[in-house]
C-alpha cells in the first residue's frame, strides 16, 4: 500500500470533503529554478495549500491567483522571474523563472472524475502521464507513449509547445532489509525525500512497528515479503543484517528485478564473500556489480545516522543520475 501522500490525493480529499480545490503544477523552468518541471502544489478554497512549486519563493503568489482561478472557473498560466517588475515581491530570488500552470479541480479544469482515475493510478503503481493544453482546452490520462520521458521521469511542454505532459511514475519505495539502528534512522531520512518506506525482519523484538512509526514493517523472510512487496524500477533495496541467511534471498530476487538501486551493508572481506556467492548462484559479474557494497557513499561516516546519509545520498546519486 502506498503510504505517500501528494498533489493529487490533497486535492481529492478535499474535494471529497466537500471543499474546491486547484492544483499548480511547474511547467517549464530556466535558469537555477528550485523545482523541477512537474512539481506541484495544491490549494484549498480558504487558502491552505501543501506542496510547493519554487520552495517557498512564490509560493504566496501563487496562491492568490489559485483562489481567482477557483471563483472564475477558468485556468490560468503564471510566470514568475527576477526579471519581473515586481521581483522582491513575487519574483525567485536564486535567479531562475518558472511558468505555472494552475487548474481548477471542476468548472472550467480537471474534472474531478480524471483526478480520482489519477489518484487510482498513483495508488496502484501504474506509470501514468497527465497531458494537457497550456490554455486549459484539452486534457487526458494515458498510459501508453512517453517512453522516453518515463525513463528520465522528466515532465516537460512538448514540441508543440502547447502540450505539457506531466508524469506520474509509482512513488519511490526503500524496501530495508533488517531493522537495525541504520534503518530506523534511514527511514525517516528517505520519507522526507519522497520514498514510501518497507522494513523487512523476521525478527519481531527488531521489527517492531513502534521503532518505525510511518512505515510498513513485515516480520517475515526477506524472499517471502519482497515477492508481496515486489521489486520494480522505482524501488531501491538496501541490506542491513549482513547475515546471509537473511541478506541473500532478498539478493538473488533483487538481482533479477528492475530495482534501481540494491546496497548491502559490510566490510570489503564481508562483500568479497557475498559476491563469491553470487557467482555461485549463476549471476555474471555485470549483474552482480549492480549491488553497491559496502553500501553507501564514502564520506567517512561513523554514526547510524551518518551512515544512513551515505545511504540515502548514493541511492539518489543512482536514481537522478542512471
Amino acid at each position: 500500500m502506498n503510504t505517500l501522500t501528494g498533489a493529487p490525493e490533497q486535492a481529492l480529499a478535499w474535494i471529497r470533503a466537500g471543499r474546491r480545490a486547484a492544483l499548480a503544477t511547474v511547467v517549464e523552468t530556466w535558469g537555477s529554478a528550485p523545482r523541477r518541471t512537474g512539481a506541484q502544489m495544491v490549494v484549498a478554497d480558504d487558502g491552505a495549500m501543501e506542496g510547493s512549486v519554487s520552495g517557498g519563493c512564490v509560493e504566496g503568489a501563487v496562491v492568490l491567483e489559485a483562489l481567482e482561478a477557483l471563483e472564475e472557473g477558468a485556468c490560468k498560466l503564471l510566470e514568475y522571474g527576477v526579471s519581473d517588475g515586481d521581483a522582491f515581491a513575487v519574483g525567485l530570488a536564486c535567479g531562475g523563472t518558472i511558468r505555472v500552470l494552475v487548474e481548477p479541480i471542476g468548472a472550467g479544469g480537471m474534472p474531478q472524475d480524471m483526478l480520482e482515475e489519477l489518484v487510482a493510478h498513483r495508488a496502484a503503481r501504474r506509470a501514468v502521464a497527465y497531458e494537457v493544453r497550456l490554455d486549459g482546452s484539452a486534457r487526458r490520462l494515458v498510459t501508453e507513449g512517453h517512453a522516453e520521458r518515463f525513463a528520465k521521469d522528466r515532465s516537460g511542454v512538448e514540441a508543440d509547445g502547447d502540450t505539457f505532459v506531466a508524469l506520474h511514475n509509482p512513488p519511490l519505495r526503500l524496501a530495508i532489509v533488517g531493522a537495525v539502528h541504520i534503518a530506523q534512522a534511514l527511514v525517516p531520512m528517505a520519507q522526507i525525500a519522497g520514498f514510501d518506506a518497507v522494513v523487512v525482519d523476521p525478527r519481531e523484538a527488531f521489527g517492531a512497528p513502534a521503532r518505525f512509526p510511518g512505515a510498513r514493517v513485515l516480520n517475515d523472510w526477506p524472499d517471502a515479503a519482497l515477492a508481496e512487496v515486489g521489486l520494480d524500477a522505482r524501488t531501491a533495496l538496501v541490506l542491513l543484517t549482513h547475515d546471509p541467511k537473511l541478506d541473500d534471498p532478498a539478493l538473488l530476487l533483487a538481482l533479477r528485478s528492475p530495482a534501481f538501486y540494491i546496497g548491502a551493508l559490510g566490510s570489503k572481506r564481508t562483500h568479497a564473500a557475498r559476491v563469491a556467492r553470487m557467482e555461485e548462484a549463476g549471476f555474471d559479474a555485470d549483474t552482480i556489480a549492480r549491488i553497491h557494497g559496502p553500501v553507501g557513499l564514502d564520506i567517512g561516516a561513523a554514526s547510524p545516522p551518518e551512515i544512513a546519509v551515505s545511504i540515502l545520498a548514493q541511492m539518489i546519486d543512482r536514481l537522478r543520475r542512471a
